[in-house]
């Protein structure tokens, strides 16, 4: 007898959990400003499939850890990523360390919006004690947008310092995913940073960034708007730290950049 699908292919199902995940991440991270209704309706759509999804993981056994890292490296080839010259034309025609000044601070924005939308939605969750269990999916798709936006300012950061990684597409997304994990840039020297991204420590760390990710935005769980407060901070905070760090990275694996100007100093 032959083995059924789920059989033949384990898994697959709970990597892509739904078929508009990659899409309404894709929305929510294209270059561009997003009305607030907006980007809550495309928050509260993407809660409710990862939602599917993680029920499916959970019946089957699987952590969600490992869950969310399937989720994440099957939506990564998605995300928008812009080369130099669209970069740019997207900044009014900014180059150098202040593109890349305008990219973090845009990230930051971004990372911001999504954790005060997201602290929002669970502090009014955590206000009706009834609907409390639907808190977590949205904590969980903030999770992942975040992430997104932050992957993405990342990929960028490579493109605005000269640091190219090659590949397919499907394997510059996983490489700059495991650069994420790791809040590191991609040493383009090193073949391993493309062709070994899948491997088991690069899962893990994946795993390990994720939950901590996720971690933070549970501390966005209180009554009023505390919770929209403290979700807009953190956000903003971490990936203003991650923007320094690949930053100051990228400039060692290409030394022969122009030092910073003195208008590089992001706002606090």
């Amino acid at each position: 007898m032959a083995a059924s699908e789920k059989d033949q292919e384990p898994g697959k199902e709970l990597a892509d959990p739904d078929s508009e995940v990659g899409e309404l991440v894709g929305k929510l991270t294209t270059p561009g400003e997003l009305e607030p209704a907006e980007r809550r309706k495309l928050l509260g759509r993407l809660a409710r499939s990862l939602s599917t999804g993680a029920r499916k993981a959970k019946e089957s056994g699987i952590g969600r850890g490992r869950w969310l890292a399937d989720v994440f490296l099957n939506i990564a080839p998605r995300i928008p990523i812009r080369d130099l010259h669209t970069l740019s034309e997207h900044h009014h025609g900014l180059t150098g360390e202040q593109l890349a000044d305008d990219l973090v601070r845009t990230a930051q924005k971004a990372t911001m919006s999504v954790g005060a939308i997201g602290g929002a939605l669970a502090a009014a969750e955590f206000a009706a004690p009834p609907l409390l269990l639907s808190a977590p999916a949205q904590l969980v798709a903030e999770t992942i947008v975040v992430a997104a936006i932050e992957v993405k300012l990342l990929a960028e950061l490579h493109e605005v310092y000269g640091v190219r990684v090659e590949g397919s597409g499907t394997q510059r997304a996983i490489a700059f995913t495991s650069a994420w994990s790791k809040q590191r840039g991609i040493d383009p020297l090193a073949p391993a940073s493309v062709t070994l991204a899948l491997g088991a420590a690069t899962k893990t760390a994946l795993r390990n960034r994720l939950m901590r990710t996720l971690g933070r935005h549970l501390t966005t769980l209180g009554p009023f708007l505390t919770g929209a407060v403290a979700g807009g901070a953190l956000n903003r905070a971490a990936t203003k730290r991650l923007g320094e760090a690949i930053r100051n990275d990228l400039r060692l694996k290409r030394p022969n950049l122009p030092p910073p100007s003195p208008r590089t100093e992001l706002s606090p």
